[in-house]
């Protein structure tokens, strides 16, 4: 993408109503949206994220699919979202919001018990031993999901990464959380819920094209 159209980008996202820009300082030193979600929203439907949520196609998708609920995509990227963004607010989708910041500070972005599900689509499996930490599911980040999902709240990930899909499992049973399915190829076993075959991101449409297997595991935290 070249550096113009990103500055357009960045430029429109000032102007969507449905994009939030923080700084890191804003997030650290008290987040206006904590624990204020359903005000911004105008509504008492449960919150569901994106974490990493790159154009933006799995946060639009779920929100045209459950419009009883609110959908927040996450995403340092905002020449990314933009996308997702856009088409959110030219299809007058009013459960759908994008927050431009990062991941880490996620247990600072929402309220104890405020967020309802989270879906973790395609991450970087982080394969090298010293990038552990940056995996999204390894036990830093489980602990901030259990800060704040609700109880009984879901986890999704969907990945093409068997390496990722292996290391969340053993991490989960490990841990002695909840696992409610898993499957390594959901386009070749049955079984999997409509959302995760009815909604392709771009990066997932090109794994499909190598043919390579697409995963899912769905968990609970707490």
């Amino acid at each position: 993408m070249g550096s113009k159209n990103k500055l357009k980008r960045f430029n429109e996202n000032e102007t969507f109503s449905n994009v939030i820009q923080p700084s890191r300082q804003e997030v650290e030193e008290g987040f206006q949206f904590k624990g204020q979600w359903h005000e911004h929203f105008k509504n008492e439907n449960p919150i569901v994220l994106e974490l990493g949520c790159g154009k933006g196609e799995y946060t639009v998708g779920l929100a045209r699919l459950h419009p009883d609920k609110n959908f927040i995509g996450i995403d340092i990227k905002g020449a990314r979202f933009w996308r997702g963004a856009k088409t959110a607010l030219q299809e007058n989708l009013e459960n759908v919001a994008f927050l431009r910041t990062q991941i880490e500070l996620v247990d600072l972005l929402f309220e104890v018990h405020e967020v309802s599900e989270i879906w973790i689509t395609f991450p970087d499996p982080q394969i090298k031993y010293k990038r552990t930490k940056h995996r999204m599911t390894n036990e830093g980040f489980l602990k901030k999901y259990q800060k704040i999902l609700r109880p009984g709240g879901l986890v999704h990930l969907k990945t093409d990464s068997e390496f990722m899909h292996g290391y969340t499992l053993g991490l989960l049973h490990g841990l002695g959380l909840e696992v409610l399915y898993a499957n390594h190829d959901v386009y070749k076993n049955e079984g999997s819920p409509g959302e995760v075959l009815g909604i392709q991101t771009f990066y997932e449409n090109q794994y499909l094209e190598k043919q390579k297997a697409i995963t899912y595991i769905q968990f609970r935290v707490n």
